[in-house]
Parts: structure tokens; sequence; C-alpha cells
């Protein structure tokens, strides 16, 4: 290469192809994971701001069947809390108009409903977050592996010069090192923004396995509040 044109781009334009296609891989998961950063951060602050809202409604003293009629009208545009609500209500008042009295067989059936809802709204929020790992984890081997193969086609080449000064020796070297350059600037971004998001998405698991908690316990007492009741009637 020209020893003079020592500028980055330089430098990638005038890199062997197994270094070039390297780099590329590298800018295409740095692009990717970048995407993935922002519409991710956009899925959590909706979630949690949808969330917060149906958790306000709920504890606002409004009456169930009304939060479950508009949790089923909003069943796609609501809350991830709000839709684990509905699939609670509505195997909770499934089994009711089926006259089962068993408290235990009745709370169990509707915490499995809720906790089978959980698990498909954390598979949904969790989506794409594995790709940031990956991301994070992989991309500086991949770039040191471009720089290890820049380096020994650089030698390679060195081999049929007589006298090897700085200036010969530099330019390839340089080459060789962007791709470790890249592979940094590729898994820096991911990593950070998978540890963030991973700390966010605990959060939110937290709150809603409370949410489940907490509304089973005012089933449950709704339930023995009724089966009081019908034994006082006797």
């Amino acid at each position: 290469m020209n020893p003079q044109d020592m500028s980055i781009l330089g430098l990638v334009l005038q890199a062997s192809w197994v270094v070039q296609l390297v780099m590329l891989i590298l800018v295409g998961a740095s692009v990717a994971s970048w995407a993935t950063i922002f519409r991710k951060s956009q899925t959590l602050k909706r979630v949690r701001a949808l969330n917060e809202g149906f958790e306000q409604d709920f504890w606002s003293g409004t009456s169930l069947n009304d939060l479950y009629a508009a949790a089923a009208q909003s069943a796609k545009t609501g809350a991830p809390m709000e839709r684990i609500f509905a699939s609670g209500m509505r195997e909770y008042q499934k089994l009711r108009e089926r006259r089962i009295a068993d408290v235990h067989q009745l709370m169990d059936a509707t915490r499995r409903a809720m906790r089978a809802s959980y698990q498909r709204e954390m598979d949904e929020v969790e989506a794409g977050l594995s790709f940031l790992g990956t991301v994070g984890s992989v991309a500086p081997y991949v770039g040191l592996f471009g720089t290890v193969w820049g380096v020994m086609h650089a030698f390679t080449g060195f081999a049929n010069m007589e006298q090897i000064t700085l200036a010969t020796v530099a330019p390839g070297i340089a080459e060789a090192l962007v791709a470790t350059a890249m592979g940094l600037f590729a898994a820096i971004p991911a990593v950070t923004a998978y540890n963030r998001y991973a700390h966010k998405i605990d959060r939110l698991a937290s709150q809603q396995e409370t949410f489940i908690e907490e509304f089973s316990n005012i089933l449950q007492r709704s339930v023995g509040g009724t089966a009081q009741s019908s034994a006082s009637g006797h």
C-alpha cells in the first residue's frame, strides 16, 4: 500500500480481501446492534408507561369486571400486565361458571394461566437481547481474527523486501489493527446496552410477578368471602 495514505479509509480500502470481509461483517453487526438498541429502548419505555397506567387503574378502585372488559377491548395494544390480568380473569371466570368450588384448584388454574401469559410477554420483551449479547461477546474475536490475518498477510509481503523499515512495516500493521478497533467499536455499545436492558427487564419481570401474586391474593380473598357467605346463608 501507499505508505503516505495512513487515513482510516485508506487503510480499509487497501487491506486484504479477508480483512475487508471481516470489517464488513463488523460494520453490519454494529449497524444491526444500534438498530436493536434504539428499538429495544423504545419498547421498554412503552411497556413501562403502559404497565404504570394499568397499575394506576387497577389500584384506583375500578371493579375487576370493568377492568377485564377494558382489557378485552385493548388486547393487542394494552399493557403486558393488563394481558396477564386478562388471562387470569378469563380462567377464573371460566372455572366459576363451571361451579368449581375448590379454592386450591381454582387459584392454581388461575395462576397457571397468568404464568403462561407472563412468559409470553417476557419472551416478547426479551426479543433481540440475545443478539446484543452475541455481538458484544463475539465481535472482539472477529476483529482479532481480522488483525491476525492482516499481520500474517503483511509479514508475507515483507519476505520479498530486501530492506525493511518502519515506513514499510507500519501501513500493513495499521490496516490489520483497524479490524480490532472495529470489533471493539461494535462490541462496547452492544455489551453496555445488553447489561442496561437486562437490568430493566429483570425489574419489569419482578414487577409483573409481584402483580400476579397480589392479584391472586385478591381473587383468593374474593373466593373465600363468597364461600363464607354461602355457608352463613345455609
